[in-house]
């Protein structure tokens, strides 16, 4: 069982909030990358990128490493664990609704046919 608290939980789900850094993390995802190279695509400059960085950070979900003057990031997928568990909870308590909902609206009598002559008289 992956354990978070609320403050992590948070963290997590602020970081995943932008578009711009889920981006971030999907080009983390093929690999190890300079913050130059993650801020090519972005019309962005390259500090903001690296504000965008350093929330992920801040979220555990990214890793920076300095050689010099090069920062590479490394994506950190843990907490996204975290993340998928406490929207799990969500995801059965919707399929219950849901298969609820599907058992009533099979159950309720349904004649297409008598409802069509209710509409044209």
């Amino acid at each position: 069982m992956v354990e978070y608290n609320e403050t992590n939980l948070d963290r997590i789900f602020q970081a995943l909030a932008d578009p711009t850094r889920r981006l971030l993390l999907e080009r983390l995802a093929a690999g190890e990358r300079k913050v130059g190279e993650l801020a090519e695509p972005f019309p962005i400059s390259l500090a903001a990128v690296s504000k965008h960085v350093r929330v992920l950070e801040q979220a555990g979900l990214v890793e920076r490493r300095i050689e010099g003057r090069a920062h590479y990031c490394r994506l950190q997928p843990e907490p996204l664990a975290v993340a998928e568990q406490w929207l799990s909870f969500y995801e059965g308590f919707w399929n219950q609704r849901l298969n609820a909902l599907e058992a009533a609206l099979r159950a309720e009598p349904h004649d297409a046919t008598a409802e069509e002559a209710r509409k044209d008289e």
